[in-house]
């Protein structure tokens, strides 16, 4: 049961993850041009709930999903899940130490340049469809640190940057 409830959808559609990744940019500028480092700790239980479960737990992704996507006139466009999760599991990493530092050490301006540096990851997402962690993922594919098992899909994909979620 916490299999299911704990898996990743596999494909993604681009659009809604683009789109959440338009929310991260939202969220975390909102948080240093407004001096809110709480907002910091949203943000990080966002990726958290994305990175463990999908949209599931995650009312930006819910949001997208159910509500934002469906009403837009886009096209979906299916990309390989694992690489996004990965590129979730990358922004748990950097919300979680803004967050740290913002919140639980009381350092925001250090909080706020980890912010700074997700948002700038987001929005390359959100903008170009460059997913830096997707690429990432590629790498460490092709030197074999990621078994091939865990993206079959991914394995053929090359390294050039595309509008694919970074690889094409």
């Amino acid at each position: 049961m916490s299999e299911r409830i704990f898996s990743f959808p596999n494909p993604v559609n681009e659009v809604s993850a683009r789109l959440v990744a338009g929310g991260v940019v939202l969220m975390a500028l909102s948080t240093i041009v407004f001096d809110v480092p709480w907002l910091s700790l949203v943000i990080a239980y966002g990726f958290i709930a994305r990175a463990a479960a999908g949209p599931r737990f995650s009312p930006l992704g819910l949001f997208v999903t159910k509500v934002l996507t469906p009403a837009l006139p886009f096209k979906e466009k299916l990309v390989p899940g694992p690489p996004k999760r990965f590129a979730q599991a990358v922004g748990v990493v950097f919300s979680v130490s803004a967050a740290i530092l913002a919140v639980g050490l009381g350092l925001t301006s250090a909080g706020y340049v980890v912010l700074g540096v997700l948002a700038v990851f987001a929005t390359l997402e959100s903008v170009f469809g460059v997913c830096v962690g997707c690429i990432v993922f590629g790498l460490l594919m092709r030197f074999g640190v990621i078994p091939e098992e865990v993206c079959e899909r991914c394995s053929n994909i090359g390294l050039a940057v595309g509008p694919s979620g970074g690889t094409a």
